[in-house]
This record gives C-alpha cells, structure tokens and sequence, in this order.
C-alpha cells in the first residue's frame, strides 16, 4: 500500500511522541509504530465506508479509544442532517460540531460512561423503518458502555471488569462473559433500535476481527450461549459479586442471536484492523531495506510466554539466520494478557518486553519494541517499550532487578530506571498490540 497519504493522518501524533534516542534500530522501531498508527487512523477509514443515506433520520452513537476520532471524520465526509453521541476515554476527546463527545473511564466503567449509555440508548429507542443508526465501534467501549443486567449495579460490573482484567482471560472470554451481564451489549443496542437500519463502522482491536468481540459487540449478536459464559466463570475461578451469579443462574435477560430477524437489514464493516497496520509497518521496513516478516496479526496468550517465544525466534535468526535471513524485521499484533500476580505498575506490552528483555541479555544484534496503538497500555501514561541484549543489565546496574519486576508486574518501573519507556499520548485509534523486532 502506498504510504504517502498517511503521512499528515500521523503528523500530530509524531509530532507529540518521545522518541528514546537511543540507537538507529530504536528509531527505525518507533518510525514504523507510527506508520501502523497512521494505517487506523479513522480519518482515512471512515470517508472510505460510508453507508447509503436514509430517507429518514441519521443517528451517530459509538463507543471505543477511537469513537472521537471516528465520530469528527465521519460528520466531516456526512453531507445530510445528523444528530449524535458517542463516548470516550478521558483524554481521548476531539472537538466535533455536531456529535456530542462524552468522555468515561477505562478500564474499569465509571458513572459517566453509565449515564452515556443510558443516553445512547434511549437515542436509538423509538426509531421508524426509513431512520438510519451509525454505530462507531473500537477497542474499549466495553468498559465504556456499562449497562449491568436487570439485578446487577454499576458497582457489580465494576466488580466483573475488575475479575476479568486479573484474571488473565483472553478477550474472547471476556466477551463471553460480559454479554450475559449487560443491557447493551451482544447486540442488544441494535435490537433496541429496530426498526431503523443499523450500520457499524468497526475498529478492531480483537484477534480474528470478530466484530461481535470488538467492545463486547454492542450492534453485533454474539453466538454463545449462558452455560458456556457459566462454564468459563468456573474454568478461570472467577470471583463474581453475587448478583453477577444470580443472573447467570437464571434465564433472565437474554441475549439476542445472530439469526434474529431484527438484524437482517443491518450491515457490519471492519474499517481498520491489526493486520492493515503489520502491513503498512512491514512495507515501511522495506523502504529501509530490512526484509519484513509478519508473523500474525492475532497472537493471544500470557504477555511473559509470548515474549519468550518471540525470542527464541530472535535467538534462532541471529544464530542460525532461520527462519529468516538477517537483517530483518519481525513483526506481530493481537492482544496478549497478563495474569496480576504482583501490585506493581506496567501494562501487556511492558511485561511482554521486560520479559524478552530477560530472555535477550547478552545478545547483540536484537531490538524490540512492545506498544499499544491506542497509545496507553493497561493505564500508564506510556503506549510501551524498547529493548535490547543491553536493557536487562542496564536495569542491574540502575538498582532493579529485572527478574523480580516481572514477579510484580512493575514493568513500568524497570524501563523508566533506563529510560526505555515509549511515550507518545492518545494517538486517536486503537488495533490493538504492536510488537517490532530488528534483527541484524
């Protein structure tokens, strides 16, 4: 893909970003974080999936890291009346005329993201056959669009999020949960619109672009069942507050399935996803003359084993120059999870680096970076890290023992002590890990 026209959708987020310095290959990984930055940008995404306009009325709701973003273009490239609301997280809001921007928190819902939904829904409530709903959806709307079943309070689906995040669960688990806790979510918002034309717009964060996962899929029914979100509460012995049990032991609040007719009309679209973004990262490597290698888009698992693999793959190259040839970039996405064993500091991307980091020293020749692409990760103010074969030790010598912030998830605190961290601010998308590795 030509890369040209993403250069001024990244100009403001280059422009904001710290870039360590500390060595060519650094840099390189930072210049190509930006370029899969840029390849989300909504602005760009949204202009290019516009539905057909309705002979009624056009009704924005969305929720999500980059619904901001998502909301400012689409009433940009929207010739025809709208009226509109979306939601946020704090510090990720962008001045629109005609869409209210509400910002909640994230990752653990709060009052206002509560009151949001409780306003989106009652946007859509009361809609005829010619009116159209826009449904902007990205990574975290989850979170928040809180809306607990019928028994349950805002505090017990604090409490849910709150097990789930500790729990180490990969997203798809989650979802499953969390669609028979709520009001809104698995599709239940879209039903709550019929009969107007429901069109979502789609920013995945979710390995395999299920768009049903993608912020619990409020538009978009997801095909699981109650005893299967029963059985995976067991599975990983989740602690829920009672009301949550109560209402998984019933029949109550039901979700709707994917073959209710009151979808049939609607229409679904991914508009950015992980795996547009590793490809216009990897065709930047190129332009450096480093063979770029895509391992997956959709790479799951705990943030420590991940990154041992990914090493072993390093060590592999640098040793025996397979499965690729050095030089090269090695590149992955999805969203890896961390199981809180510790009460330290650092999201997935951090431990994912802060292991590989241990797993790398010593070896020259090797450097990695680790980010979100919402520019957070978990709920620092960083979007990730830099590694090297020198990062494990620098860390020795700055008085943190590596091995033992990764026993207390304090990641954080160990690349700060190096000046390792990636600070870049909100970038105004959200598909979910990067993961680069220069080897040479």
């Amino acid at each position: 893909m030509s890369l040209a026209p993403l250069a001024s959708a990244v100009a403001g987020f280059h422009d904001g970003a710290r870039h360590i310095g500390l060595g060519m290959d650094r840099d390189i990984l930072q210049d190509l974080f930006e370029h899969a930055v840029a390849a989300a940008q909504p602005a760009l995404a949204v202009r290019a999936n516009l539905p057909a306009p309705p002979a009624g009325r056009t009704i924005v709701i969305g929720a999500g890291k980059a619904s901001a973003q998502m909301a400012r273009a689409f009433e940009e490239a929207w010739s025809g009346r709208l009226d509109g609301l979306v939601v946020t997280r704090y510090g990720y809001a962008v001045p629109c005329q005609r869409i209210e921007i509400v910002e909640a928190a994230h990752p653990v819902p709060d009052a206002a993201g509560y009151l949001a939904a409780r306003r989106i829904m009652e946007k859509v409530s009361g809609l005829g056959h010619d009116d159209l709903v826009v449904a902007l959806i990205s990574g975290g709307g989850s979170a928040l669009l809180p809306q607990p079943a019928p028994g349950m309070s805002l505090e017990d689906e604090q409490a849910v999020n709150e097990a789930l995040l500790a729990s180490g669960a990969p997203i798809g688990v989650m979802n499953v949960i969390r669609n028979e806790l709520s009001a809104i979510k698995g599709g239940r918002l879209a039903a709550l619109a019929s009969p107007a034309r429901v069109a979502t717009l789609v920013v995945s964060d979710v390995p395999g672009d299920d768009p049903a996962l993608v912020a619990s899929g409020p538009t978009v029914p997801l095909a699981s069942t109650r005893s299967e979100a029963r059985h995976l509460v067991a599975l990983y012995g989740l602690s829920l507050p009672q009301a949550a049990h109560d209402v998984m032991a019933s029949d109550a609040n039901p979700a709707p399935r994917p073959s209710d007719p009151v979808f049939a009309n609607n229409t679904v679209r991914i508009i950015a996803s992980a795996a547009l973004s590793l490809e216009a990262a990897a065709a930047r490597a190129q332009s450096f003359g480093l063979a770029a290698h895509i391992l997956s888009d959709s790479v799951e698992g705990e943030a420590r084993d991940v990154a041992r693999v990914h090493a072993a793959i390093a060590r592999e190259v640098r040793a025996r120059n397979r499965p690729f040839s050095a030089p090269a970039v090695i590149l992955s996405g999805g969203e890896t999870t961390v199981t809180i064993r510790g009460n330290g500091r650092g999201g997935r991307n951090a431990e994912f680096l802060l292991a590989f980091a241990i797993a790398m020293e010593g070896i020259e020749g090797v450097t990695a970076l680790a980010a979100d692409t919402d520019g957070i990760d978990g709920a620092g103010d960083n979007a990730g890290a830099v590694a090297d074969g020198s990062t494990a030790t620098r860390m020795r010598a700055a008085g943190i023992d590596p091995l033992a912030a990764l026993a207390n998830n304090d990641a954080y605190a160990a690349f700060r002590a190096v000046d390792g961290l990636l600070i870049t601010g909100p970038t105004g998308t959200n598909v979910n890990d990067f993961r680069a590795m220069v080897i040479r």
